[in-house]
């Protein structure tokens, strides 16, 4: 889904085990490719959030803000 902070637009994708190399939390090349194309073709910030964390959480839009207040980072940049 899309969201608007401060003039950034910002595309959240939850990102599934098969954006992920194996049973490991790095994300594969493919998922971080497409980041890059869209980045580069639609300007838009792509922030990743790994299923893992996205099934735990209780109140998602609180947790959106609080990755806005990162910088709209994606899984891979805070890690």
């Amino acid at each position: 889904f899309l969201v608007s902070i401060d003039q950034r637009k910002i595309a959240v994708e939850v990102d599934g085990p098969s954006h992920f190399i194996g049973r490991s939390k790095n994300q594969n090349g493919r998922t971080r490719l497409k980041h890059r194309q869209i980045l580069a073709l639609d300007n838009l910030e792509v922030v990743s959030v790994p299923y893992w964390e996205w099934n735990e959480i209780k109140d998602h839009s609180r947790y959106l803000k609080m990755l806005m207040k990162l910088g709209g980072k994606s899984y891979n940049d805070r890690i």
